[in-house]
């Protein structure tokens, strides 16, 4: 195992009006704890809010980075609440928690932290920034692509290499603005490809689309999500899209962003296991994403008189397997498709 190490140098770290920023992780999991560690061995000034045994351990052991060259030990500030926190108006907020903590997370926040906080959502949905432009005046999305784990307190996982992930930023509701531009350079700097955009949104709910498939995954196995379980979730969700006017970014442009960027790999060898709805009921923690999700398509669906079965059943299903702590892949795929006839 590696030790902790730090590269780049102080003059490679993002600016806002000639101030250097600090980067406060809040949700320290498989995406907040990867991007942490990579701005970290980026020589950026990073803390993380975590809590429970995560906390814990990341607080007595340090975090322990994973990916496909091997394994490291950072040493990273870590808080369990953003109270304790010393807050500066310079400082850049990187909230990676699940949608259903956010309302809590920007109550938190919004005690101590300062007005002109930076909030930056690295979250699945399409629902975050919005309700975090009610507390604070500087709001960003991002659109993450970033194929990563954690399974256990005090670790987290990167697979792609060598670029990380896919991190687009733009301003909320729209526009790119110096903060953005600063932001992506940071990540660009520590191992991702990111580029400001001006139609968040848009890319949003293009990834919202993709996102549908967590809970094939989580429900019947990953193996369903390339199957007619996984189509059929996408198809449905285009099709609620199209009927309520929501624009979004097509999948063809989507996979021309992408290109080839992500090359996973083995870590510690062995392959990625399953996405984060996947990682949530792996880890037990009784509560899912997919109702921001899966459940996004069903709302409108709900509001434009426009069915949506299969969402609508995967979002009951994961729930459910959530509140019992049932394990993922609990349901056959052939069960399922027999559920919708």
């Amino acid at each position: 195992m590696k030790g902790e190490g730090s590269e780049g140098s102080s003059d490679q770290r993002p600016r806002c009006q000639n101030v250097t920023v600090r980067f406060v992780v809040y949700g320290a999991g498989a995406v907040g704890g990867v991007v942490a560690a990579r701005l970290h061995q980026a020589g950026e000034r990073v803390a993380l809010i975590a809590r429970g045994d995560h906390y814990a351990r990341i607080r007595s052991n340090g975090i322990l980075f994973r990916d496909p060259s091997g394994e490291t030990l950072l040493r990273i500030p870590v808080v369990e609440h953003p109270g304790a926190i010393d807050w500066h108006h310079t400082d850049v907020v990187l909230v990676s928690v699940k949608s259903q903590h956010t309302q809590a997370v920007l109550s938190d926040l919004a005690v101590g932290a300062p007005p002109d906080l930076a909030v930056v959502s690295l979250q699945n949905g399409v629902r975050n920034e919005l309700e975090a432009l009610r507390r604070f005046a500087k709001v960003y999305g991002v659109s993450v692509a970033c194929p990563c784990a954690h399974l256990e307190p005090g670790v987290v996982e990167a697979y792609s290499s060598p670029c990380t992930g896919l991190f687009d930023i733009g301003r909320y509701p729209d526009g790119v603005d110096e903060a953005a531009e600063a932001v992506a350079a940071a990540f660009r700097a520590a191992t991702f490809d990111s580029r400001t955009v001006d139609d968040i949104s848009r890319w949003k709910w293009r990834k919202l689309v993709t996102n549908l498939g967590n809970a094939v995954e989580a429900v019947c196995g990953p193996p369903a999500r390339r199957g007619p379980i996984g189509e059929l979730a996408a198809a449905e969700g285009e099709a609620c899209l199209a009927e309520a006017g929501v624009d979004a970014v097509t999948a063809q442009d989507d996979q021309r962003r992408r290109g080839d960027l992500l090359t996973l790999r083995p870590v510690t060898g062995r392959t990625r296991p399953g996405g984060s709805t996947w990682q949530s009921l792996t880890r037990r923690t009784r509560d899912v994403e997919t109702d921001y999700l899966n459940g996004e398509i069903v709302l409108l669906g709900r509001l434009h008189g426009f069915p949506t079965p299969v969402n609508a059943l995967l979002q009951r299903l994961a729930n459910e397997l959530a509140c019992r702590g049932g394990p993922p892949g609990s349901v056959r795929p052939e069960d399922f498709l027999s559920a919708l006839a």
